[in-house]
């Protein structure tokens, strides 16, 4: 068996990680025109109507707001549903800070439940349990290549009036019991981060079918020009980028497929799963939790980081999460086992190795083998 990298071996990727994001001519091209006619420059131009209308074709949804980043359109959502001081939202305790901090932004108080361990997404099983009068919505994230229980808990949302916020960052275009991600929800939000599938190196978007969400948005961000713009030149390089996103998903799947398929046997690996056999991950992030010598594992998580990084292979640890945020920021309504457990334990894989070929994967899945082997 080769020597790992981290005992002196030479690197499986010596060159390291693919890059991101990929060479891409139309996007070449749609910067050039940008350039050509000036439309890069102008506050109001052609590429942001264009890109609109797509995200609302695409979903189906009416109204769309682009703005400068996926953190920000979490906060915009808020406002638009309304949300503010004296209000509770509820959100999982493992979950991208960011949502915390807009719960807080708007005034209202995050209410944090548990993660069921097998979707590191919001348990919908908890929700009972975190319901008050103060309770106005709740933030349903898809993380890691899983998929949240959406049916269940807006099934539930339904019931109780409380609105619910999907955060579909991380998996745009992915389905959801036979639905796409970010139509779920009273609104959603999409990031174009420069890690993300979708990128213009900032930018996000609100996705909403109510009017007087949409209209409060606007109210809100509107001052003399939009507070929070994506520009005309990122929006031009996002519409090359979304007409390729299905067939790029469709590789990641196919790349997970095959890189589990090869790691099957490591049972101190234990995968991210989607609520529902049938839903389909967009992998933005592959996720895996790492069984530490506390729960009877050989090694540690940040060991098997370090020593997959000297490979070339990009992982990296996942959220911290908020468990141990002060009783002064939030309340606890379940038991946050789970997420704690996610936030301690968790290693993920970045998306641009799965767009490479089967012969990549299976160097990659190898790489990973041999590093378990050694640390164990």
């Amino acid at each position: 068996m080769k020597k790992p990298a981290f005992l002196g071996g030479e690197p499986t990727f010596p060159d390291g990680p693919p890059r991101w994001p990929l060479p891409d001519e139309e996007i070449s091209q749609a910067v050039a025109q940008a350039l050509a006619d000036g439309s890069w420059g102008k506050y109001h131009g052609p590429h942001h109507a264009r890109l609109q209308k797509m995200l609302a074709d695409i979903h189906n949804i009416e109204f769309v707001t682009l703005c400068c980043s996926g953190t920000v359109a979490v906060e915009l959502a808020l406002r638009g549903m309304s949300i503010g001081s004296g209000d509770e939202v509820i959100l999982a305790g493992y979950d991208f800070p960011g949502n915390f901090r807009a719960v807080e932004a708007v005034g209202a108080l995050p209410v944090l439940v548990d993660i069921d361990p097998r979707t590191w997404s919001l348990d919908p099983q908890t929700l009972p349990r975190a319901v008050t009068l103060q309770t106005r919505a709740v933030i349903v994230s898809h993380l890691h290549g899983g998929t949240a229980a959406l049916p269940k808990i807006v099934h539930w949302a339904t019931r109780h009036g409380v609105l619910v916020l999907e955060d579909a960052c991380q998996a745009p275009l992915g389905d959801v019991s036979g639905r796409l991600a970010g139509t779920w929800g009273n609104a959603a939000v999409l990031s174009f981060g420069g890690s993300k599938l979708l990128t213009s190196g900032r930018g996000g978007a609100v996705l909403t079918n109510q009017a007087e969400v949409h209209q409060r948005i606007k109210v809100y961000a509107e001052r003399g020009n939009h507070a929070f713009p994506l520009s005309e030149l990122q929006a031009a390089v996002l519409p090359p980028q979304l007409d390729k996103l299905e067939l790029r998903n469709s590789a990641r799947a196919r790349n997970v497929a095959r890189l589990l398929a090869g790691l099957t046997e490591i049972r101190s690996l234990c995968p991210v799963a989607t609520s529902d056999p049938g839903d389909r991950a967009a992998y933005y992030k592959l996720a895996w939790r790492v069984q530490t010598p506390e729960a009877g594992g050989k090694f540690e998580r940040d060991d098997l980081i370090a020593a997959l990084q000297a490979e070339g292979v990009a992982v990296d640890s996942g959220f911290r999460g908020f468990t141990r945020r002060s009783a002064r920021r939030c309340r606890q309504a379940s038991e946050l086992s789970h997420s704690s457990r996610a936030a301690a334990t968790t290693m993920l894989l970045h998306h641009p190795l799965l767009l490479e070929s089967e012969t990549t994967i299976d160097l990659a899945a190898d790489a990973i083998r041999r590093v378990v082997d050694k640390l164990s």
